[in-house]
């Protein structure tokens, strides 16, 4: 079975919270304290999954008395495959994808070696095809929300 992390979940749930408050310089910064209670995740958790995605360039911290975390771009513009990775490492469903070598002690005879690569690239690409804002939904995006609510005003 085929399952993210825990981490990845609260990841893309953190990274929900942020959008609330925008992206890059303009973006309004939260705590992780904030954050935390926010979310309902412990503040330890959440000070883990910020420095992952802080690593990966997907969030920013501001020093100082009224810093905080901010997105770096808007969730639109964030592949779900981004969030993984920064958090649980290269998408891969065997050892030997992408060419690995030495991980595994029946590569020498197996007959499914390298086979399974299109099968990782089909499930990368959908990955990459899925945003966050498409998990956070409309009420997480600042101008996905703004472009909802004059939806009405166009329909007939």
């Amino acid at each position: 079975m085929l399952r993210l992390s825990k981490l990845t979940d609260y990841a893309v749930v953190v990274m929900a919270r942020l959008a609330l408050d925008g992206a890059g310089p303009a973006g309004h910064v939260q705590t992780a304290p904030g954050l935390a209670g926010a979310t309902g995740i412990a503040e330890p958790t959440v000070a883990k999954v910020l420095k992952m995605l802080g690593t990966a360039g997907l969030v920013e911290g501001v020093r100082g008395a009224r810093g905080g975390y901010r997105l770096t771009r808007p969730l639109p513009s964030v592949p779900l495959s981004d969030v993984i990775v920064a958090v649980d490492g290269p998408i891969a469903l065997t050892a030997c994808v992408d060419g690995g070598v030495g991980s595994c002690e029946a590569e020498g005879v197996c007959a499914v070696r390298g086979r399974w690569d299109p099968v990782n690239d089909a499930i990368r690409r959908a990955l990459s095809g899925i945003t966050v804002a498409d998990l956070a939904g409309p009420a997480h995006c600042p101008a996905i929300r703004a472009t909802a609510s004059l939806a009405p005003m166009f329909a007939e």
